[in-house]
């Protein structure tokens, strides 16, 4: 094992200018955790609340640096502690360290994981693209199954259906029975959509989006999974049924969107179990399964890749540190 590996590191909290690229020693392992070599580490827009320090404060974390970032990511297993059963050197694993392992980043070569944060990694899933599943799939899942209660045969509109949650969601929700019109942004994230098998897909900026949900639901929708709020996700819940469902996540850190009173607004937090990702592994392993990475980088391009958060793109963005 090399002494030292590179990565994402801040020396303070801050704007892009707090972020580097450099060397610190690769981190020594617990009895209760694994060494991770990193091949994929998801960018999402929690990464950019983490840098900020805004995660810390709101986890009552006591910040030490340098703080490596990147709450999740994938790779394989090269050293495991004395206290670990279930995995051995050699396994492909992804996992979070969100609000567990302060100090510790996927956006690394390496990475000290508890155990009990980490998971195998679908197999019809590559290591590339599990390393931005586990967040916004977990989060999907609670939305769908656990908040919703989904059941077949039932029609869901999925909005923000070309980003990094709902793409999966309309995945989920398919391998759940459901019918899915799927409101996506721009022409390409339309035809994403319609990729991963949304039977109806439309941009959330054309005029004609509730013509199109009416059309699909003459009756209205019985559930509908919002990812963003906004002036035409207001419009969209107007084609809800009478007492649909809606639900809407991270109710914690954004505000609820707007709807009929004769539906029901639920808002949920994506809390990862260990329940939670065997469920989701088993429904990826169903069949086939894509995590669409619009973009990715490699480490020295991390400027980039929080810079295209803020940008139109499909999907999620992952850094290699293997690259």
């Amino acid at each position: 094992m090399p002494r030292e590996m590179r990565a994402v590191v801040i020396d303070c909290f801050g704007g892009p200018e707090v972020l580097s690229v450099r060397n610190v020693p690769v981190p020594e392992i617990k009895p209760e955790q694994i060494l991770v070599q990193v091949e994929s580490a998801g960018v999402g827009i929690w990464d950019l609340g983490e840098r900020e320090g805004m995660v810390a404060k709101m986890l009552g974390i006591q910040p030490e640096f340098p703080w490596v970032l990147g709450s999740e990511g994938a790779g394989k297993i090269v050293a495991v502690g004395e206290k670990v059963s279930g995995f051995q050197i050699g396994d492909l694993v992804y996992g979070d360290i969100w609000a567990t392992n302060p100090k510790a980043g996927f956006q690394a070569e390496y990475i000290a994981l508890n155990a009990e944060n980490a998971w195998p990694i679908p197999s019809k899933v590559s290591a590339e693209q599990a390393g931005a599943l586990l967040i916004d799939g977990a989060t999907a899942l609670r939305g769908l199954d656990d908040t919703l209660g989904l059941k077949k045969g039932e029609k869901i509109m999925v909005f923000g259906a070309s980003g990094g949650l709902g793409h999966l969601a309309i995945q989920l929700a398919k391998r759940l029975g459901a019918r899915v019109f799927a409101v996506a942004s721009g022409e390409d994230g339309v035809a994403l959509a319609l990729r991963l098998e949304a039977e109806t897909a439309i941009d959330g900026h054309n005029n004609d989006i509730i013509d199109r949900a009416r059309e699909f639901a003459p009756n209205g929708f019985d559930a509908g999974l919002v990812t963003v709020a906004n002036e035409a996700s207001e419009k969209a819940l107007t084609a809800m049924a009478e007492g649909g469902r809606v639900a809407y996540p991270w109710v914690n850190q954004r505000p609820p969107p707007k709807g009929p009173t004769n539906i029901r607004l639920l808002g949920y937090n994506g809390n990862i179990d260990r329940a939670l990702v065997l469920k989701l592994n088993k429904l990826i392993d169903d069949g086939t399964f894509e995590v669409h990475l619009g973009k990715t980088f490699v480490l020295d391009q991390v400027h980039d890749a929080y810079l295209a958060l803020r940008s139109h793109h499909l999907g999620r963005l992952a850094l290699l540190p293997a690259a």
